[in-house]
């Protein structure tokens, strides 16, 4: 965290001795900034930096893949002359243990079309999700864990 604060203090430097602060040229600064830190790495430890920067970017992306994915399943689903749905509340047994990681993840699920994150059990270990089609829990279940929770648990731990 303390590296990223620095990356963002370099991309305003960047910025104020440029003159300009358009949004274009703060990404570049901020790139910049990664830049610098990625030739001095070694002396400042950032090695974590880069690895954490290139496994929140496959999050993102497949986020952006299920979303595209799921969106077009709900679509015919629902364009279908028989809507043929099972909709449920099924219980996810949690990997995850942080509350950042269970909010992320919840908020992930909440996203994503055609499911709902609803509730996560007291104990932190259970989160239960709703689907539009249930057909087949055990599929939803080894979705999520391969899926969101794994890109998780490599992103932040």
């Amino acid at each position: 965290m303390r590296l990223y604060l620095i990356n963002i203090l370099l991309a305003l430097v960047w910025t104020a001795v440029t003159g300009s602060f358009a949004p274009a040229n703060i990404v570049f600064g901020f790139l910049l900034g990664a830049g610098a830190l990625y030739l001095i790495r070694e002396q400042v430890g950032s090695l974590g930096y880069f690895r954490r920067g290139v496994k929140l970017t496959a999050l993102a992306l497949l986020f952006l893949y299920e979303l595209v994915l799921s969106a077009s399943r709900v679509a015919k689903l629902v364009l279908s002359p028989r809507m043929e749905l099972k909709p449920g509340i099924f219980s996810y047994p949690l990997t995850v243990d942080r509350d950042f990681e269970i909010t992320l993840l919840a908020n992930l699920i909440t996203l994503t079309p055609g499911t709902l994150s609803v509730d996560v059990s007291e104990d932190r270990k259970t989160l239960y999700v709703h689907a539009l089609d249930c057909s087949d829990v055990a599929l939803l279940r080894r979705d999520i864990a391969q899926g969101f929770e794994r890109r998780i648990m490599e992103a932040f731990r």
